[in-house]
């Protein structure tokens, strides 16, 4: 957003998370910065402070993978962030070395769609709401339970769950747990794009939120995978939901959510419930199958 390579604005975020304490640094008087300081990351990897500087400048783009391994250590990094970094840093590299900076982008005119057997299945699930979106968290298809349960989602002209938990009006009520979810959803988008923002998403939501902003700047990681989520559904009230997320072979980042209710739960009872609104919806598995990657109005 600002400019800086992700490489080095990815280094500079977890290094202001991470506490002096969790590095074993002894801290003494007042600190200007916040986490720690570049010296003090260079010191513990094991290599120059200048040397760091120039990473987190975007001035070096070839780190090696001990560097970066090490950099992962002092950093705290899990091995979802130590991944990211290794992405990152190769994906630096490639940007210098073909001698453009546009390569990581999409072509716009490319056109996603959801396989029809997958879509079949999917409509299938009378009792499991389902979704299908790609790496921006665009939802390419959904059953008719998915639909019903994320409605306010689906009024968007084109669905895209990041850009309903900051720009609807319905989403802090949707998710009571908000600022939980907004940070799982941008780790997630983090994860799937590489921090790279190659369609425009990231560019559009940071002009029109400044929640976004501030969460986007912290460099989460975190890839969906299995979760429990609490909603609150305008129709059916309260429900807790776990979601299990499944990449789709062969569908270039595609993945399956699926969300169920414990049985015999009260979730369960309002998942009935809507059930009863689903069956009412027209078959509109694919929401926009077939439409532009391009940026969202």
């Amino acid at each position: 957003m600002d400019g800086t390579p992700p490489l080095g604005a990815f280094l500079r975020a977890r290094r202001e998370l991470t506490s002096p304490e969790q590095a074993g640094v002894t801290s003494s008087g007042r600190r200007r910065t916040p986490g720690l300081r570049r010296e003090e990351v260079a010191q513990l990897s094991g290599v120059s402070t200048d040397y760091y500087t120039r990473l987190e400048q975007g001035r070096e783009q070839h780190p090696s993978g001990q560097v970066l391994d090490a950099l992962a250590r002092t950093l705290r990094l899990d091995p979802e962030e130590t991944a990211h970094l290794h992405r990152l840093a190769r994906a630096d590299r490639s940007r210098v070395d073909r001698g453009h900076a546009d390569r990581g982008r999409v072509d716009r005119t490319v056109r996603e769609t959801v396989r029809p057997s997958l879509l079949r299945l999917m409509q299938g699930w009378l009792h499991t709401p389902a979704l299908i979106v790609n790496r921006r968290m665009d939802v390419l298809g959904a059953n008719a339970l998915g639909r019903a349960l994320f409605a306010r989602v689906f009024e968007q002209d084109e669905p895209n769950l990041v850009r309903f938990v900051f720009l609807s009006p319905h989403a802090r009520s949707f998710y009571p747990e908000w600022e939980q979810i907004a940070q799982s959803s941008l780790g997630a988008l983090r994860a799937a794009s590489g921090g790279l923002d190659e369609t425009g998403l990231v560019d559009d939501l940071a002009a029109r939120s400044r929640e976004f902003r501030r969460l986007w700047a912290r460099h989460d990681v975190r890839g969906k995978s299995h979760e429990a989520k609490r909603l609150h559904h305008h129709e059916v009230g309260e429900l807790t939901l776990t979601y299990d997320s499944l990449t789709v072979d062969g569908a270039g980042g595609q993945q399956l959510i699926v969300y169920q209710a414990e049985p015999g739960s009260a979730s369960a009872q309002a998942l009935a419930l809507l059930g009863t609104v689903a069956a009412e919806l027209p078959d509109a598995s694919a929401p926009h199958i077939g439409r532009s990657e391009g940026t969202r109005r």
